[in-house]
């Protein structure tokens, strides 16, 4: 694991006032990183506002929805130091981007770092970042954050952070004899208080009849390419308007596509607005979706990543394919 950049402890001791955002559509891991830093930053006696576009549809992140502004004026940027978690690019904070440029600003993540000529100059040449793209998820860390600025872990900074865990790695089902470090981290979390029982109902319980029969059309539409090696799966924009973003269980639906035999990846597409889809991709081991996303305009892990890309289903399907047929 990096150890904490000495110029990132020197930009929190040196602001009084932070605002903590994550990108759009966030997850476990990128609500988890923000609250779990919000709240030592407080403990620390900074000033802190939590800034997330949404949407809150997922069930287990729907009741952190109050603790965060979805806008914010000069008044309160004033002073104000930035710091990003979960995503590299301003860009990925949504509608907020605008509202936060030109402040100074850092970076927290455990995805591959983008060129940040992309991101209108909002970000200067020497920001501070941590970015650790072998760490498990960015709530891990927040952990070694905690620890480096000298401060003990509470027992809800702990519950925070291994949410965070639990959301990025599949409950532990994508990590390897290569991560030892995140189960030595799950072990002092529950000593801290965390209950992985209690995470895991928040991550998988819940769930409503019509996210079952939104799984089941999806299901029902998937195809095989490849001999097999890829399995491509649809959402339609009248099924999403029917069910809701609220009936998605994105983790569920992958979970039955890669125990299909002979599957390599998977890319999950849905049209999210009659002219734009999102695309999901994963794979079992030696296929590198990130670099698949990345060409397609997102990013993310070797065997995780997505992004949002412009058009109709049929369409995106002709751009997946042609990518994914390098390496099949």
């Amino acid at each position: 694991m990096k150890k904490v950049p000495r110029d990132l402890l020197d930009f929190i001791k040196n602001g009084n006032k932070f605002i903590i955002a994550g990108h759009r559509e966030p997850d476990g891991d990128c609500i988890g990183s923000q609250l779990a830093l919000d709240s030592v930053l407080r403990r620390a006696g900074k000033k802190t506002i939590l800034l997330s576009a949404g949407s809150f549809d997922r069930t287990e992140i729907k009741k952190y929805k109050k603790f965060f502004k979805s806008k914010i004026d000069e008044k309160l940027k004033k002073g104000a130091r930035l710091i990003i978690t979960d995503c590299t690019k301003l860009e990925r904070t949504g509608d907020l981007a605008p509202l936060l440029e030109g402040l100074p600003s850092a970076l927290i993540d455990h995805h591959k770092s983008e060129n940040t000529s992309h991101n209108k100059g909002v970000l200067k040449k020497h920001y501070p970042a941590y970015i650790d793209t072998k760490a498990s998820s960015t709530t891990l860390l927040i952990l070694y954050l905690i620890k480096a600025l000298g401060m003990e872990m509470t027992k809800e900074e702990a519950e925070y952070i291994l949410f965070g865990l639990c959301t990025d790695t599949g409950f532990f089902r994508h990590l390897s004899s290569e991560n030892s470090e995140a189960f030595e981290a799950a072990a002092m979390l529950v000593k801290a208080g965390a209950n992985p029982k209690k995470v895991h109902a928040a991550m998988y319980g819940g769930k409503s009849l019509g996210s079952r029969l939104l799984l089941a059309h999806v299901l029902q539409n998937i195809e095989p390419h490849f001999n097999g090696a890829l399995i491509i799966a649809t959402e339609e924009y009248e099924e999403t308007q029917t069910h809701g973003k609220e009936g998605r269980d994105s983790d569920m639906l992958y979970q039955l596509l890669q125990s299909i035999s002979g599957v390599k990846a998977i890319a999950v597409i849905r049209q999210e607005k009659p002219d734009n889809c999102t695309i999901g991709l994963r794979s079992l081991d030696k296929i590198d979706v990130d670099i698949i996303a990345r060409k397609l305009g997102g990013g993310g892990h070797k065997n995780a990543a997505g992004g949002s890309i412009p058009g109709t289903i049929s369409e995106v399907k002709k751009k997946v394919l042609k990518n994914f047929r390098l390496y099949m």
